[in-house]
């Protein structure tokens, strides 16, 4: 029997302040350095996906997010290259614990407050892709395919 297709999830967290949400800098990463995307990162295993996005932004910003303020906005199936998958779970929230600050250094430049509708130009794609569907009120799309 063949193997059931595997995909890596990801989970993405859009930090409301107002009318602005919160990008980072990649820097040290080898993956699209000095471009922008959001708190985000892997899926643990066995880490339940409004967890896994709660604990990214306590590593990646520093803050604390109860997971149950959480709401899922979008889902991104995304094509990264033709032999990688990956599943983006993007979650919103405007309630946390703490002022985000760069609690990583060595994998971020800068943090940024920025206007969702009108993204910087160095803003990564794929997390555009979600920012864009949450903004629209959308749910799903696949991208790169």
């Amino acid at each position: 029997m063949p193997e059931r297709y595997q995909s890596i999830i990801d989970v993405h967290v859009i930090l409301e302040r107002g009318h602005e949400i919160l990008l980072l800098e990649r820097q040290g990463t080898g993956y699209c350095d000095g471009m922008l995307h959001l708190p985000s990162g892997h899926l643990d295993e066995g880490e339940p996906l409004a967890h896994g996005a709660a604990r990214e932004a306590c590593e990646e910003v520093g803050i604390r997010i109860d997971p149950s303020d959480l709401r899922l906005t979008a889902v991104v199936h995304h094509r990264q290259r033709p032999d990688l998958a990956r599943v983006g779970m993007f979650f919103a929230t405007g309630r946390w614990d703490g002022e985000p600050y760069n609690a990583e250094p060595h994998k971020c430049g800068k943090l940024l407050w920025c206007d969702p509708a009108v993204l910087p130009s160095n803003t990564i794609a794929y997390p555009a892709a979600g920012i864009g569907l949450y903004l629209e009120n959308r749910l799903y799309t696949a991208h790169g395919w």
